[in-house]
């Protein structure tokens, strides 16, 4: 679909609005995962540092990938199945996530060690930040693949649908992916 194929605020908020209402509902559950895991991330202070953290680097990172693929859509560069353009971007956002997660973990525990109330080993904390980084880089590669080619074949302007879905699927799936590390590993 070319910019001059109808481009309007109208058909615009025709794509999203129903997307939207549905992310906004998904988002919901987000919440009612982190109530069920409020106790444990009280009881440990940079997890509760790690949830943001790692919910918005999740979405950036599949926000990223969503609007290079959109990016390639647009210019045709793009083809669904074994492509070198898709293949290249899912390794960068796996490197990303490999190098950026730890990061974030050792700033989680640095931040919560800094005010008095870690409560857990700095490798314990990178490494539940590492696991779930690399879990969310995979359903984030997932998600943006997904939700591109629904977009292609839908006609919908991927521009338009394609990160909000990315970044608010990637923000429940942050909380579960989390819940699930930290129940794996704490």
């Amino acid at each position: 679909m070319s910019a001059a194929s109808g481009w309007s605020v109208r058909r615009i908020v025709r794509a999203t609005l129903p997307v939207l209402v549905a992310l906004t509902a998904l988002e919901l559950t987000s919440g009612f995962v982190l109530g069920t895991i409020q106790a444990t991330l009280l009881q440990y202070p940079s997890l509760l540092v790690l949830v943001p953290v790692t919910i918005g680097t999740a979405g950036n990172l599949g926000s990223i990938l969503a609007a290079r693929l959109s990016t390639a859509f647009h210019l045709g560069t793009l083809r669904f199945g074994r492509d070198d353009t898709l293949v290249g971007n899912a390794v960068a956002t796996v490197a990303l996530a490999i190098t950026v997660f730890p990061i974030v973990g050792a700033g989680a525990w640095g931040l919560t060690a800094a005010t008095g109330g870690a409560g857990l080993s700095p490798g314990t904390v990178v490494v539940v930040s590492l696991a779930s980084g690399v879990v969310l880089a995979a359903l984030a590669i997932g998600i943006a693949v997904g939700a591109t080619y629904a977009a292609y074949r839908l006609r919908l302007d991927p521009d338009d649908v394609v990160i909000p879905v990315v970044t608010n699927v990637c923000d429940v799936l942050g909380v579960l992916v989390l819940f699930g590390v930290v129940r794996l590993i704490v």
